[in-house]
């Protein structure tokens, strides 16, 4: 790999500094001289989460990509102790990683804790959550709850996922331009934005898909759809235009700490890559142009 894999721990450490922010310090309930330190739900969550993981979790991601952020979003949400290996596209089907996922996919996570690896988004989500979120705050513990949480995981993993990726190639990356591949791609994206915005519509307030709360499987839709206008190529004032509820659903989302702070994260890991918006390194002009660099340099090395 060109530099090796670039890790970012996110030290226990570091838990009071980071934390400390969002916490409540001293609310006298009796006076003067009696004082409780209240923790926030946020911090007490890191802390026992501390107390019980000997190591955090390995999350292997490439930056550019939208997979590698549903995980992280969790991750962050549930303040599970979590570190990063940062991939470039041209690694991700070479080994070491295909050691890790054969299918030379992001993310996979390896969890020294239980020594237990796994790959595909939906299968390291239904992992966490079920081996992390023992007070089901992103999850239910009744049956019938569960069931219709992970219907919207595979939902999102094999209809949401899929056809926004295929838009975003057949528009930006495909060599040649296909201009019925792109409708078909746009309008499926579209349709999939008309079923969650139906569903949504239909819910009481506050709106989500299942119960009353956010779940592990509203989250899952949120790296997604955070590009919309630029997988639709519309404006960003016009990307929800005909989905209001869908809009204030991703937006209650889009507004959490949690998600803001997976967001730096990226900005972090793409500069330190020196990748565009679009995953290319900057300057590059085109897919093929991209794909050209990389064979030229797997040439070289190759004849070194």
């Amino acid at each position: 790999m060109i530099g090796g894999p670039k890790v970012l721990p996110r030290p226990l450490a570091n838990l009071h500094a980071t934390l400390k922010p969002l916490s409540h310090f001293y609310v006298n309930r009796r006076g003067k001289n009696s004082h409780r330190r209240l923790f926030s739900t946020y911090q007490n969550r890191q802390v026992r989460l501390a107390s019980t993981m000997a190591k955090p979790i390995r999350v292997w991601v490439s930056p550019p990509g939208s997979n590698s952020w549903k995980v992280i979003f969790i991750l962050e949400e549930l303040g599970i102790p979590y570190e990063t290996v940062s991939l470039r596209f041209e690694n991700i089907k070479k080994k070491p990683y295909t050691d890790i996922n054969p299918n030379g996919r992001v993310p996979a996570i390896e969890d020294p804790n239980t020594d237990i690896t796994v790959w595909e988004t939906g299968a390291i989500i239904q992992y966490l959550i079920t081996k992390y979120d023992t007070e089901h705050r992103l999850s239910y513990d009744t049956f019938k709850e569960q069931t219709h949480c992970n219907q919207w995981l595979m939902f999102q993993v094999s209809g949401q996922g899929p056809y926004y990726g295929q838009c975003t190639w057949f528009t930006y990356l495909h060599k040649e331009k296909i201009p019925s591949a792109i409708e078909r791609y746009a309008n499926e994206v579209r349709r999939v934005l008309g079923v969650l915005e139906g569903v949504l519509a239909a819910k009481p307030e506050p709106r989500w898909l299942v119960g009353d709360r956010m779940t592990f499987a509203d989250m899952a839709f949120v790296p997604w759809n955070n590009r919309l206008e630029t997988i639709l190529s519309v404006p960003e004032e016009n990307k929800w235009d005909g989905f209001p509820n869908v809009k204030a659903w991703h937006e209650s989302m889009n507004s959490r700490p949690s998600w803001k702070r997976a967001m730096d994260l990226r900005t972090r890991l793409m500069d330190e890559q020196g990748l565009d918006w679009n995953g290319m390194p900057k300057g590059t002009k085109s897919f093929d142009e991209y794909q050209k660099s990389l064979k030229e340099k797997d040439d070289a090395a190759e004849k070194a």
